[in-house]
């Protein structure tokens, strides 16, 4: 069973109701528009700040972030606010790496998550597993944040 297509709806309604203090530190919905469908699509997302961006880690296989090629709009819902945003893919692994890399030194909470740590230097103690892992993410870029009227 795809247990994203269960979950994903009940953290949406979490994320729009006045419970979203619950999860709204470390999760937003993207909603976006269907490259192929023209359709509207919102998606829970996991996300860390860095400076005016927010970054995004999904896995390839999670097909949404290609609605996101060449700079696309989206609307983001975080923290009880909605903003407009522009959203950049990068897929190629060697900028992967170095973003990835730098979130996992900004973020020490993120190497738990993902299982990678680094070592005292900020590089990763197991770099055969850091490479597997880049290998199978993408990372999107949210930028040129603008809070929007309900």
């Amino acid at each position: 069973m795809n247990w994203q297509k269960l979950y994903n709806p009940i953290v949406i309604w979490l994320l729009r109701s006045p419970l979203h203090g619950f999860m709204d530190t470390s999760t937003i919905l993207v909603t976006m528009t269907g490259r192929r469908s023209g359709k509207k699509y919102t998606v829970p997302v996991s996300y860390v700040r860095d400076g005016d961006t927010l970054l995004i880690i999904s896995q390839k296989e999670h097909t949404w972030w290609k609605n996101l090629r060449g700079g696309a709009q989206v609307s983001l819902f975080m923290k009880g606010r909605f903003l407009n945003a522009r959203g950049v893919t990068f897929t190629d692994t060697e900028t992967i790496a170095n973003k990835l890399l730098l979130v996992l030194q900004q973020f020490p909470r993120y190497q738990k998550r993902i299982h990678i740590k680094l070592d005292a230097d900020g590089q990763p103690e197991n770099p055969e597993a850091f490479k597997r892992f880049v290998l199978d993410v993408i990372i999107v870029q949210l930028r040129e944040l603008v809070e929007i009227a309900a």
